[in-house]
């Protein structure tokens, strides 16, 4: 029984010793060692999420003229740690909504807070073109079919880093109900 007990200790003592004094784990994944190594950091790839953060602010309305008003029609606000991004339109009106974009993995999505009372998800195509944003509708909640009035497809158009154009395309039973077009300018 002594034997066992001090073999133990011994084993306990070896781990131990390993543990406080052994590279820590996955060492080599972390950034210090491989700059040590001469090895260079790999730079994660921007999201499409990135683009909807460099959003942030209010954006108003333009006018037939081409020139801002004082209408704010979309305010975004990152939140949640830089995870998600918030817009709500049209806030302090009737017609306030809130929309929200996250990752999920590597593709771009939103959910939509509709002031109908449903709440469609949609999922951002892949990108062809830089400037454009397309969402197409993925499911719904608080909708009894696909067949009910909800926001099907959302599109965000970049024209330079202080003008943007946003359309919300509504469909009920399969077919377009109505098209909501904003030019934005940043405040």
């Amino acid at each position: 029984m002594r034997h066992a007990t001090l073999a133990l200790s011994c084993l306990a003592a070896v781990l131990a010793a390993g543990i406080v004094s052994g590279p820590a784990p996955y060492a080599a994944d972390a950034p210090e060692s491989k700059a040590a190594a001469g090895i260079p950091a790999k730079t994660a790839a921007p999201s499409k999420l990135d683009l909807i953060k460099k959003l942030q602010g209010d954006w108003v309305e333009v006018g037939q003229d081409g020139k801002p008003t004082d209408k704010v029609v979309s305010t975004y606000r990152v939140t949640a740690g830089g995870s998600a991004v918030e817009e709500t339109l049209m806030a302090g009106t009737d017609h306030e909504m809130l929309t929200v974009y996250n990752m999920d993995g590597d593709v771009l999505m939103l959910t939509h807070y509709c002031v109908a009372g449903n709440q469609p998800r949609m999922k951002a195509e892949k990108q062809t073109d830089p400037h454009k944003l397309v969402f197409h509708c993925a499911g719904a909640t608080n909708m009894k079919s696909e067949n009910d009035q909800h926001m099907h497809q959302a599109t965000i158009t970049w024209k330079d880093d202080n003008h943007i154009h946003s359309e919300w395309q509504e469909v009920k039973d399969g077919k377009n109900t109505l098209t909501a077009s904003f030019n934005l300018a940043r405040k």
